[in-house]
């Protein structure tokens, strides 16, 4: 591992992945793998073989991570308001995940230009659906 970083390199490569606190994980799981069609990953269990955690691939080099546990009020000063994923074709996924009983908002037009649709998960987190187009603001850094 190097301390130093070449000059003008980025220090962050990308968003690893985003972790939950969910009320009842077999029911999220259900939910992110079974509904959206994301692919478990490794589980985390205690010594005594209890499963309290799962990582859950979303594509590329990012994942979900989901942990069994009390939901409370958001830490103090915590910005959440909602996790987002990248889908290729936002009509063909809204149409797919409605036949999986996923209530999922109408596809609408962003202030960034890109198109966008809402759905919750079983504990309330909102998710957008996003789909970039020739003319998403987000367009001069993609690569």
């Amino acid at each position: 591992m190097s301390d130093q970083t070449a000059p003008n390199e980025p220090v962050v490569s990308g968003l690893a992945h985003v972790c939950f606190t969910v009320s009842d994980l077999e029911r999220s799981l259900d939910f992110y793998c079974g509904q959206l069609g994301m692919t478990p990953g490794f589980e985390f269990r205690r010594p005594d073989g209890t499963l309290y955690g799962q990582y859950i691939h979303i594509g590329g080099r990012s994942f979900l991570e989901l942990f069994t546990g009390e939901l409370s009020e958001p830490a103090q000063g915590q910005a959440y308001r909602h996790l987002c994923l990248e889908v290729p074709d936002i009509e063909r996924a809204v149409a797919a995940f409605r036949e999986r009983d996923v209530e999922v908002d109408d596809i609408k037009l962003g202030g960034d230009r890109s198109y966008q649709a809402w759905l919750t998960d079983p504990d309330g987190n909102r998710i957008e659906l996003h789909q970039y187009t020739p003319e998403s603001k987000q367009g001069p850094y993609l690569a």
